[in-house]
């Protein structure tokens, strides 16, 4: 296929026999404008019928059909759902995290500045994926997604976990609002703040803290794909960027496209 897409892919994942995985750039899509490139954004204003070709080239990178992809309705949360069979493209799951002992099916996340962190338990036969941005990372969806492993038979010493790309602390200034939140939680997460220029603001580190969350759920191994979507305008897409330039559709409003992670046991 000309201008493919060319998923980052972690050592330690790609390594484990029957299970393939990406953390896909915006680069090999057919999109265009403000969307262009391999934007899978069912949620975005781009012409539906070029997120679906992007999906489709998506899991054509990982030798699947375009039918294996299953995305959710992220909402933030610290909600697990298990993939038993394909979803319901009409009636996507409310949640932020998802597992399957299933082969054949792709768990995908879709992103634009948040992180997502897909997970892999070899001997077991089972995968996870979730998307942590700071609401879910602090709700403790990364530890949900590893509890909704265990219950498929999985063992969180046996985990493979991956943070892929997601914006970094110096890319994200944050007001006295957001750091309260944290700090009203725990006071030693003030270690992922740093004052910024403007009064009273942080910049706050999300990959930092998301790779904290997965080292303290237990899992076995911890890696990072690490790149800041919003200092990268040509590989990944970025809502914090896309505000900051006032990036429009049609319609006037500002829309940006959504990165895909995915990961999926081989049938």
């Amino acid at each position: 296929m000309p201008n493919a897409p060319q998923p980052l892919r972690d050592d330690a994942l790609s390594q484990i026999d029957g299970v393939r995985h990406g953390f896909f750039t915006r680069q090999g899509g057919v999109s265009a404008g403000i969307f262009a490139g391999l934007n899978i954004g069912l949620g975005s204003a781009d012409d539906q019928a070029m997120v679906a070709e992007n999906r489709a080239r998506a899991m054509a990178a990982l030798d699947l059909p375009a039918t294996a992809l299953n995305t959710l309705y992220q909402i933030h949360s610290p909600d697990v759902v298990v993939a038993d069979k394909p979803f319901d493209p009409d009636a996507l799951p409310k949640a932020d995290g998802m597992v399957t002992d299933r082969p054949g099916l792709a768990l995908g996340i879709a992103t634009a500045d948040c992180a997502p962190v897909l997970f892999a338990d070899d001997k077991a036969g089972v995968i996870g994926a979730c998307h942590s941005g700071w609401k879910g990372a602090i709700g403790g969806v990364v530890a949900a997604t590893v509890m909704a492993m265990e219950d498929l038979g999985a063992d969180r010493s046996n985990i493979t976990a991956v943070l892929g790309p997601c914006i970094h602390q110096s890319s994200y200034e944050v007001g006295p609002e957001f750091y309260a939140q944290f700090m009203a939680q725990d006071a030693a997460m003030d270690r992922f703040f740093e004052t910024s220029s403007q009064a009273g603001h942080f910049q706050f580190d999300l990959p930092g803290f998301v790779l904290d969350r997965m080292r303290a759920s237990g899992v076995g191994q911890v890696g990072h794909i690490d790149e800041d979507t919003y200092a990268d305008p040509n590989r990944f897409y970025s809502f914090r960027r896309a505000t900051h330039r006032k990036e429009r559709n049609a319609d006037g409003s500002i829309d940006y496209g959504r990165l895909l992670s995915a990961i999926a046991l081989m049938p």
